[in-house]
């Protein structure tokens, strides 16, 4: 069953983001992870949105993604992305 990752993030800091940007996406594409949106301007229908940009990601299932997000590779890139922005992220599993 697949499972997306979620992220809603408001940059703090670009030069550290762009370290997180420029090797993020060779990692997760090798644990099977797949753009499904990255929208920086999403419409809001209800509630509060403070953040610029919102991310989804799916993976075949929850073992690729937890051996991806664990992953020594995706560890080291993460420390640039946490120091560059400010994430809400989430894991939701799939209905098939």
């Amino acid at each position: 069953m697949s499972v997306y990752f979620v992220a809603s993030i408001s940059v703090r800091d670009r030069e550290r983001y762009k370290k997180y940007l420029e090797g993020a996406d060779a990692v997760f594409r090798s644990y099977g992870g797949e753009y499904l949106a990255v929208d920086t301007e999403p419409l809001l229908l209800e509630g509060e949105w403070d953040c610029e940009r919102l991310v989804l990601i799916r993976f075949p299932d929850e073992s690729e993604f937890r051996k991806w997000y664990h992953s020594s590779e995706y560890q080291e890139l993460l420390k640039h992305r946490m120091a560059g922005a400010r994430c809400d992220t989430l894991l939701v599993k799939g209905t098939v």
